[in-house]
């Protein structure tokens, strides 16, 4: 079987199976520096888009087309080679179609899609007279967006009417809404959907919610959520029945991440955001459930995937990421996959480096974290009681 890869910053998580299933991989990158280029049988440097892919998919006569993309901008070009692909010349893209991918990348319309699916969300408000801010003022807190914010870029948590100025003035070209501000924690769960079959995976904690507008990367996670005072067992599985709603509505291909914030007065989940790529807890899923997200991306392009058989393998270890932002780690080297029942990965660039740990119980999960974070310490010549 041969599968071309779109994107290769993230090939190292599928490296491995590949190579365990003896499939044939090819990657298109258009940036000739980047990473894990010289991990697949064939690469091709090409220019952005998805023009030359498509050609390369056609010539090379792949099996499979999987888009490797954490970033949404080029999701709507991923989707609309989905559809031309799949409908022209019978190659399977497992990626969110153009119309899916359309209503995931613009923040607004998603708001709205699930105001109209009576699904809570924040309040929120566009902004139509970018001149007349007392209202927004008159509000604060808030969060004020760009329907294509993404990872920080594009959001601004305002306190004051200085922030809100500066944000409007630095974006008076586009469309901007604002949004409740949140006191409570931040969540997510990836779901995954394919054939008209649903799986959704483990609610991931990504600590509270801050007025600093701490990026989750900066953060401690842990997996299954675990909060205190609630019954964590029937609250995981109302997040797991909304991602499967969720991911039926938007007519899902492939895999999406789920954005949710818990507010801790009202007790109401609100969706935020719905990303029709690779998460950024993905190596969580993994650590929690023993099911590796884009691993089961490549089942799907095998034709071998099926939910029953998925929900049947996952398991219920104890995870926990912690951001370490560089480590040299020679005890687990280049390795992407969780090794036993209590183990720890590293990944993420250099420099912004995490640490995805998991166990069979909690304090089995604390004693390795305790290891691993004395070991960083003595690494890098750090005062561990100081650091930790």
């Amino acid at each position: 079987m041969k599968i071309l890869f779109i994107g290769s910053r993230l090939f190292d998580d599928v490296d491995w199976y590949l190579k365990s299933e003896g499939i044939t991989s090819i990657i298109t990158e258009s940036n000739e520096n980047a990473a894990n280029l010289d991990l697949a049988d064939k690469k091709y440097i090409v220019p952005r888009g998805m023009d030359e892919p498509m050609k390369i998919a056609i010539d090379e006569d792949v099996d499979a087309v999987i888009p490797l993309i954490g970033i949404d901008p080029p999701l709507i070009d991923v989707g609309a080679l989905k559809d031309k692909l799949e409908k022209d010349y019978n190659i399977p893209v497992i990626a969110a179609s153009e119309m899916t991918a359309t209503i995931a990348a613009d923040k607004y319309d998603t708001k709205q899609l699930l105001d109209k699916n009576n699904i809570k969300t924040p309040k929120y408000e566009k902004i139509e007279d970018k001149t007349n801010r007392e209202n927004i003022y008159n509000n604060l807190p808030l969060v004020i967006k760009t329907p294509a914010g993404q990872g920080g870029c594009g959001v601004k948590i305002a306190l004051n009417s200085s922030d809100c100025d500066e944000f409007i003035d630095a974006n008076i070209d586009s469309d901007i809404f604002t949004e409740e501000y949140v006191e409570g924690y931040e969540a997510s769960i990836e779901v995954l959907r394919y054939n008209n079959q649903t799986v959704p995976l483990v609610p991931v904690y990504k600590g509270v919610t801050t007025l600093k507008g701490v990026h989750p990367l900066a953060k401690i996670k842990q997996a299954p959520l675990n909060i205190a005072g609630i019954d964590n067992e029937k609250h995981n599985k109302k997040l797991q029945n909304l991602a499967v709603k969720l991911a039926e509505m938007v007519d899902l291909s492939g895999t999406m991440d789920i954005d949710i914030l818990h507010d801790v007065n009202s007790e109401n989940d609100y969706i935020i955001e719905l990303n029709t790529r690779p998460s950024g807890t993905r190596y969580m899923t993994a650590a929690s459930t023993n099911i590796y997200p884009l691993c089961q991306l490549v089942d799907m392009a095998k034709g071998q995937w099926d939910a029953c058989d998925v929900k049947k393998s996952m398991k219920n270890y104890y995870a926990a990421e912690l951001p370490v932002g560089v480590v040299d780690d020679n005890k687990n080297p280049n390795i992407k996959y969780f090794k036993d029942e209590n183990c720890y990965v590293v990944h993420g660039p250099a420099n912004y480096q995490r640490v995805t740990l998991r166990a069979q119980s909690k304090s089995k999960l604390t004693d390795l974290a305790y290891d691993v974070a004395y070991d960083y310490a003595n690494e890098n010549d750090l005062d561990f009681k100081d650091e930790y």
